[in-house]
This record gives structure tokens, C-alpha cells and sequence, in this order.
């Protein structure tokens, strides 16, 4: 009896602990879903608190154990902030001069968002610099991986976050022109661990990848799933060795074709948008070798998304339309057979979505770069109680929630929404 009790109390510790962080870009399975109490469908009259920033970032915020750690430019310098549960700013930290973004409008210097796993905070800058700090903001370590390893030749600002993986950090640098690799660094010494190569030929920039990878367990090995360079790949997170490849969505290497929106994985698949926003399919990941022939489970040539990255969640795989003239277009699909299942459209509007979406329980959000948040509750036929609200402030970076509360990162500000 006591056995069950015990293991009940373990049950419930766990779920909060879960419900409780936003550890990673997007959440803890990185498919931008959160657990736990939902926040307000309802902006209008919710805000918490407003925090200023020091600089311009794209980069999402993380959160742990009601901390929030958000990258971002102070002065000159590539820089890291931790506010607490009220939006009071505890300590900040710089690492050297920061490169300024090259996409003014739309990227940074600051576009990566850090990682935690509770026991260290690793950041990761345009500049190269990858920094290791405590969660009390002492510093650990830092290295440069463009010193180390050659420059950064991506055409637009670097948009891959560092991941966990066997216990060290692992990093993706996949570009066109220049070194392509996986590197994996020692979490308490920054000291390289293994680094592979992971070049394809392309077309033109078509090996330009913003994309963050994935780190799930493939019949009790746990891998790397990375997406960019036209190929899918699979990587053993101990070794770095790579387990399986699948290539096809671009057949003829056809140039522009740089990826921006990450995969979403989930029950032995991954879901992949490609084309530029105009396809998705979905790719098995239990292969052995190149499983270009093999591993497709279906494909969509007329639903995609570009800069924003799918939700994944039981089943389901939510694809926000960003741009061009279907932009605003929300579809839910049946991860396993592609099925589409229903569609939405949300208020109409001239900008963008360069923001991913959020699921919380029932409810969705989506932010259009001009800051307006669309919210909405999901049924068996589509979205309802849709509700929208102003920022008015620019929004490159994606919402979070943790413990019903919205987190918003703008060009100026941090937002916290929510009923308390």
C-alpha cells in the first residue's frame, strides 16, 4: 500500500515538475505544446507584468523553476537576462561583442533562445559564442565555435538552438557554403565531445538551415534529428555517428531553398515542412541507412509553413499557413496518415507569421509580427471563441506558457499574461 502511495506522490511530483518549466525553444517535448493550468483565452485586461529589454532579439524565452532566461544584445555586447516570477530582472550577463543580425527587421544578433536542464543555462549567439552559466548566473565556461570551427556563412541570422543529448550539448551548424557539422560539448567544461560532419550537396543557399534539432529515443537509442540541407538525418547522441539519412524533398537541388521551420517529432515520426512553406510529410524514424525510398509515411504538396514551425500534440499536427495569400490559415492533420481533419482561417491581416504557434490544452495562440495575438479554442470542427489582442509591438519570437501564464517576447519588452 505504502509502495502505491509512494509511486502516486512520484506521479503527481513529476507532472508538476514538468508542468512547471519551459526549458527549451519550444517547451519540454519541443513541439510547442504546454501542460498544466491553461492561460486566459482573453488578453484584454490580463497583463501581469511588462519587463523591459535592453536590446532587439528574436530569441524565445525559457523558464525553470519560475525563472526566465531570455538572450538578448545589451549595448554592444551578446548578452543573457534572468527575470523572476514577478518580471524583476535579477541578473544579467554579457559575452563579448555581439554581430549585429543582418535581417533588421526579422533576425538578430540575439535569435537563438538558450537551454537549461536545471542544472546548467547554455547560450548560443550569432557571434559563435556559446556560453555555460549556473542558473544563478555564474559563468562556467565559453567557447567560439565560427574560432574554432570556421565562419558563419548563412545568408540570413543563425536560428538553431542548442539541445541536450547524452548529457552534453549539441549544437547544429548546417550551411551551404563552409564547414557543416553536429557538435556535441562537455556541459561542464564546454570541451568538444565529438563533432560530425553533416554536408550535402544543394542548390544555391539550399543548404542554409535555421532549424533546431530533435532528441528522442529510436528503439532505446537516443538520436539527433536534425532537418536542413534537403535531408532529413538521424544521429547516434552518444557517438554522433550517423544511423540513417532521408533525402527527396528537392530531387532536382533546386537553389533558395534554405529551411527555416523545424521538424516536429513524435511516436517514431517526424513531420517535416519543406518547399518553402508549400509541402509537409512525414518521415519514419526507424531506419537503418539511406531510407530516401523507404521511410516516407505520406506528403502534402499544398499545405506547408516557412518560418513557422508545426505543433505536434496526441496524434494531431496543427500547420499555421505564415505567408503569401493563404497566410492566417490554420489546419489540423492526423499525424499518422495526413488526413486534413479541418481548417480554420484566422482575422486577416498584412503581416506575417513568424512566430510558432502555442498549445495550451484546448487553446491555441498565434502571433502575427505586427504583435497581434490570435487565440482560439479548439474543437472536432475547427477553432472557436476566437479572441484577438494588440501588442503593438513587433513579435518575431514565439509565445510560451508555463503554470497559466503567457509569455511574450516582443522587439522591446517582455509581456506575462495571465488570471493571477
Amino acid at each position: 500500500m505504502k509502495t502505491k502511495i509512494f509511486a502516486a506522490c512520484l506521479t503527481i511530483l513529476t507532472a508538476g515538475l514538468a508542468a512547471g518549466n519551459w526549458p527549451a525553444w519550444r517547451g519540454d517535448g519541443s513541439n510547442g505544446v504546454a501542460t498544466g493550468k491553461n492561460p486566459p483565452l482573453d488578453l484584454a485586461g490580463k497583463l501581469l507584468w511588462k519587463a523591459e529589454l535592453p536590446g532587439r532579439g528574436c530569441s524565445t524565452p525559457i523558464i525553470w523553476d519560475k525563472r526566465l532566461f531570455v538572450t538578448s544584445p545589451i549595448e554592444d555586447q551578446d548578452g543573457l537576462l534572468a527575470f523572476d516570477h514577478s518580471g524583476k530582472e535579477l541578473w544579467r550577463r554579457t559575452f563579448g561583442a555581439l554581430t549585429p543580425g543582418r535581417g533588421q527587421r526579422v533576425g538578430s544578433s540575439s535569435n537563438s533562445s538558450p537551454v537549461t536542464d536545471g542544472g546548467v543555462l547554455v547560450a548560443y549567439f550569432k557571434s559563435g559564442t556559446v556560453a555555460c552559466l549556473d542558473l544563478d548566473g555564474k559563468p562556467l565556461w565559453q567557447i567560439n565555435l565560427q574560432e574554432r570551427y570556421g565562419k558563419d556563412t548563412l545568408w540570413w541570422d543563425q536560428g538553431t538552438s542548442p539541445v541536450f543529448a547524452a548529457g552534453n550539448v549539441v549544437i547544429a551548424v548546417m550551411q551551404t557554403d563552409g564547414e557543416s557539422y553536429l557538435v556535441s560539448l562537455d556541459r561542464k567544461t564546454g570541451k568538444e565531445v565529438w563533432k560530425t560532419p553533416r554536408k550535402y550537396q544543394t542548390g544555391k543557399e539550399s543548404g542554409d538551415a535555421y532549424t533546431t534539432p530533435h532528441v528522442v529515443k529510436v528503439n532505446g537509442v537516443e538520436q539527433i534529428i536534425s532537418w536542413g540541407a534537403d535531408h532529413l538525418t538521424g544521429h547516434d547522441a552518444i557517438s554522433g555517428k550517423l544511423i540513417w539519412e532521408c533525402g527527396g524533398f528537392n530531387p532536382q537541388r533546386t537553389g533558395m531553398q534554405r529551411v527555416i521551420a523545424s521538424a516536429v517529432v513524435a511516436d517514431g515520426l517526424a513531420v517535416v515542412p519543406f518547399n518553402r512553406g508549400d509541402a509537409l510529410a512525414a518521415i519514419r524514424l526507424d531506419g537503418s541507412g539511406d531510407v530516401s525510398e523507404t521511410h516516407w509515411v505520406w506528403r502534402n504538396d499544398k499545405l506547408g509553413s516557412d518560418a513557422s514551425s508545426p505543433v505536434l500534440h496526441e496524434g494531431r499536427v496543427y500547420v499555421l499557413k505564415d505567408g503569401g495569400p493563404q497566410r492566417g490559415r490554420l489546419t489540423c492533420l492526423d499525424a499518422k496518415t495526413g488526413k486534413p481533419l479541418w481548417e480554420s482561417t484566422l482575422p486577416k491581416g498584412p503581416q506575417v507569421y513568424y512566430s510558432s504557434p502555442l498549445l495550451a490544452g484546448d487553446h491555441i495562440y498565434c502571433v502575427r509580427e505586427d504583435g497581434m495575438v490570435i487565440s482560439g479554442k479548439i474543437t472536432k470542427d475547427g477553432l472557436a471563441e476566437v479572441k484577438t489582442h494588440p501588442l503593438e509591438e513587433g513579435v518575431i519570437a514565439s509565445p510560451i506558457s508555463v503554470g497559466g501564464r503567457l509569455i511574450l517576447r516582443t522587439d522591446k519588452s517582455l509581456l506575462c499574461y495571465g488570471e493571477d
